[in-house]
């Protein structure tokens, strides 16, 4: 379906990094792949050497030069006659080659030399079609960038050069649709961060999430569908196919199920009140059920007429854990109303807020390399490592954990504690409330008849107290499990969202690929930690490169 992209030749010969014997420089040409300037001088200076002709297979030595991102001697070809504009028999020229590997110094000096990116390659690459008139001139490299999955060099010409980034070629296709094809995330995350449209199609009709689905790319799809909506789920192709229907027919299983849950997230938001009772969440439900027991518990248990008098020692017990359920009221108050440390966005920071990628130096790898998935699509913002944005508050949240429904909020680093605090009171609460209630049934009962079992007599005179208990059950399991789990992830500094996508955060994996955690600072200084403070101040670490978080 996809015309090819450009070709540009980098044979082993190109590439100045390998371990092989380099080969020996005998001509501008192999002077210029290999950036050796003193011997570029002497065959240009003293031999008479051309830097305007191409060699044998018709490359020129300003393309070799490029290609390889020595821009010392792009300079010196362009200031000895080189013609920054000349194309080989592809119709590519340095700029293209340039973009080919990403050579951002490169780049500068044919740009500022008077490079030029409308001319059309062999494959008919062009800025612009016929029916089409647009100003801009740095399209082709967008879409040569896009193709290769160089990302900080397609960010550099748009910010730099102001290069159109969602220009469509002569097939319709933009530079975010090659990106999808190719299954370069990092590129797709930016060029959604720079607000590309996804919903444009090609003349095969085929949307990027199309493209994305049929290559069986799983997290180029996560990434489309998590900043997209749910029209780019239902539009078909020219040959009436959904991005669905195409990832099942080429058996990309595990992205066709993606997928489809996606879509029938959607279509049950817009179903159930209009989708509000995603955003409300199932707090109201929560707080029902907690007032709910209170009442049960002090009518059918404490003050129950059918029951014994209530003791002075089982009365301090009832007090206590009348107590805990009102602590729970406020701890749930507190951390379904709290920020969970929500990230500001760009329009928070009011209209005149500068775009946050202008002044980060993306060539330096000790600051930027392989942190792109820090950009949220979203919210335009660069936020820190553990953060994460949720699809359901539609923000970012610093040090995520999870989005709990039934406190209609996220758990983030703001409003952990608060959490954690809840459902110890809640465990707490529903363990001691529950063996109150067993007690005073068991001292309550009299004697009965050899047909009448204790069961029957409970369920007979006391529906009250089992409607209690099994309701409280219900509570104890869910706040115990998930107290164990929470307990156990604070000890070991990680969060849900973490254990749950440790696959794909390159962070949380050492040299050899294995786990590791750089944020555990030990099970005491975690704990102590999380217990004053109400996180750890991981900012040193969480700003931090990949690179050097992953080292030991």
């Amino acid at each position: 379906m996809a015309s090819s992209e450009i070709e540009v030749v980098t044979s082993s010969d190109s590439k100045p990094n390998e371990t092989y014997q380099q080969p020996p420089i005998t001509d501008v040409y192999t002077a210029s792949t290999y950036g050796d300037l003193q011997k570029l001088r002497n065959f240009v200076e003293h031999d008479g050497a051309s830097v305007t002709v191409p060699d044998g297979n018709g490359y020129y030595a300003l393309q070799w030069a490029c290609l390889n991102n020595f821009h010392e001697i792009a300079h010196y070809l362009i200031q000895h006659g080189a013609d920054v504009n000349a194309a080989d028999h592809n119709q590519q020229t340095a700029l293209h080659w340039a973009a080919v590997r990403g050579s951002i110094p490169s780049a500068d000096v044919l740009l500022e030399n008077g490079a030029r990116v409308e001319a059309t390659d062999i494959n008919g690459y062009r800025p612009f079609s016929k029916s089409c008139q647009y100003s801009n001139h740095y399209t082709l490299v967008a879409h040569v960038a896009a193709q290769y999955g160089q990302t900080a060099f397609l960010n550099h010409i748009v910010v730099k050069y102001h290069a159109d980034f969602d220009v469509p070629d002569n097939d319709g296709r933009s530079p975010l649709l090659w990106a999808a094809y190719k299954g370069f995330v990092d590129t797709v995350r930016l060029l959604l961060f720079r607000d590309a449209s996804q919903r444009r199609q090609d003349k095969d009709g085929c949307t990027p999430l199309h493209w994305a689905a049929l290559r069986g790319y799983a997290e180029v799809c996560a990434v489309l569908v998590h900043a997209g909506t749910k029209e780019e789920l239902t539009v078909k192709d020219n040959a009436g196919s959904t991005p669905v229907q195409l990832a099942h027919d080429k058996g990309h299983r595990h992205v066709a199920l993606f997928l489809s849950n996606q879509l029938r997230a959607h279509s049950n938001q817009d179903k159930i009140c209009g989708g509000k009772l995603t955003e409300v969440g199932y707090a109201p439900l929560l707080l029902f059920v907690i007032v709910f027991c209170m009442i049960l518990f002090i009518n059918s248990v404490v003050t129950a007429p059918g029951l014994k008098k209530i003791t002075a020692v089982v009365g301090l017990w009832a007090w206590t854990a009348l107590s805990l359920a009102v602590g729970s009221l406020i701890m749930f108050y507190r951390c379904s109303s709290k920020d969970p440390g929500y990230i500001k966005r760009v329009g928070d920071l009011g209209g005149n807020a500068e775009d946050p990628l202008l002044n980060i130096d993306l060539n330096s790898s000790s600051i930027w390399a392989g942190n792109w998935s820090q950009l949220c699509p979203t919210c335009k913002i660069i936020r820190p490592i553990r953060s994460k944005h949720c699809p359901t508050c539609k923000r970012c949240v610093e040090q995520f954990d999870h989005h709990c429904p039934w406190i209609s909020n996220c758990v983030g680093k703001s409003n952990k504690r608060d959490f954690f605090i809840f459902i110890c009171m809640g465990t707490l609460t529903s363990l001691l409330s529950g063996a109150i209630a067993i007690q005073r049934i068991w001292t309550s009962i009299p004697a009965f008849s050899a047909d009448e079992t204790w069961i029957h007599h409970v369920l007979v005179n006391h529906p009250g107290v089992v409607i209690f208990l099994v309701i409280d059950v219900v509570i104890l399991l869910a706040a115990t499990s998930l107290t164990i789990t929470q307990a156990s992830m604070i000890a070991r500094n990680v969060t849900t969202n973490e254990i749950a996508n440790l696959k794909r955060y390159e962070y949380l994996r050492g040299p050899d690929g294995r786990f590791r955690n750089p944020y555990n600072h030990g099970c005491w200084k975690n704990c102590v930690d999380f217990v004053f403070v109400g996180h750890t101040n991981d900012d040193d670490i969480a700003w931090r490169p990949l690179q050097q978080i992953a080292a030991p």
